[in-house]
């Protein structure tokens, strides 16, 4: 196994985004920013607060952010503040909060995002365990043009990364706590096949594993980050494979370069991103430039 270190000294990296400048962008939970990484230095874009989890690039060139509130959720360690999601201008670097809660329910700790072709974006709140209370997790979908977002599922364990597949008629949550890939098959943008709501087992990690982030590749397979496993490549059809990495907080992984076989994968234990190449090209995403 053969890899880059492109930066050190992060602040539990989450959530990269393979820029089509070269550079990448991501968070960093514990220090409650939006950062850039690009040749050998790490900047700040945007002051967040709370705990931003999960990003991804929008239609209309912003990075939006699942923001879990911080509060030791997933890494975070600032005082609790409210979950939500965020938007990050990147040409002025100023962020403002699009919403914290879905109909009358207050999100908990939004963790991971994906955009679909149509420009609306699927994502999800992993929960938060509050004293001897447990708030559950769910998947939500947020419709083009500002469309408010609508609860898709409710009552799962922790469910975290988020992904579509290729043709984008399902989509895909990994369930921490569980060690479990869901999928959920939709008939529709931000709609899931009638009785479809608690999804469908894929497969499992490798022992016991704790499911953190997901990418998905070029041909179909899940790549779920699994935090002292590294990678699980997991098939639709539910066969897995590990690839092992040096670090106890593998966390996300995304795609880019020309072939698309450039694997960019955050290892939060010990606050480094790394770049290597990948058996197999990722799929493009949507707005990725």
């Amino acid at each position: 196994m053969t890899f880059e270190v492109l930066a050190e000294g992060l602040q539990f990296p989450e959530g990269p985004i393979a820029m089509p400048d070269g550079s990448v962008i991501l968070v960093e939970i514990a220090r409650g920013t939006l950062s850039r990484v690009w040749n050998g230095k790490t900047e700040v874009v945007c002051d967040l607060g709370g705990g931003p989890n999960g990003a991804a690039l929008g239609p209309d060139g912003a990075v939006y952010v699942t923001n879990n509130g911080g509060g030791g959720v997933s890494g975070g360690v600032r005082p609790v503040e409210d979950g939500g999601v965020d938007c990050v201008d990147l040409a002025t670097g100023k962020g403002e909060r699009l919403f914290a809660s879905v109909g009358e329910h207050p999100l908990s700790a939004p963790n991971d995002l994906v955009f679909d072709r149509q420009g609306g974006f699927w994502f999800t709140d992993f929960g938060r365990t509050t004293g001897r209370t447990r708030h559950l997790s769910g998947l939500y979908y947020a419709g083009p043009d500002g469309a408010a977002p609508v609860e898709v599922s409710f009552g799962g364990t922790g469910y975290n990364g988020v992904g579509l597949s290729p043709d984008e008629r399902v989509v895909y949550s990994a369930e921490s706590y569980t060690g479990r890939l869901i999928a959920f098959d939709l008939v529709a943008p931000g709609q899931v096949v009638k009785g479809g709501r608690g999804g469908r087992l894929v497969g499992n990690g490798p022992g016991r594993a704790f499911f953190d982030s997901l990418a998905v590749q070029a041909d179909g397979d899940i790549c779920v980050a699994s935090i002292a496993d590294g990678i699980t490549t997991i098939t639709p059809q539910g066969m897995a494979s590990s690839t092992s990495l040096p670090d106890k907080m593998t966390t996300n992984i995304c795609f880019g370069g020309a072939d698309m076989r450039d694997a960019y994968i955050t290892l939060s234990q010990t606050g480094r991103l790394i770049r290597m190449r990948w058996p197999k090209p990722g799929l493009k995403l949507n707005f990725a430039g």
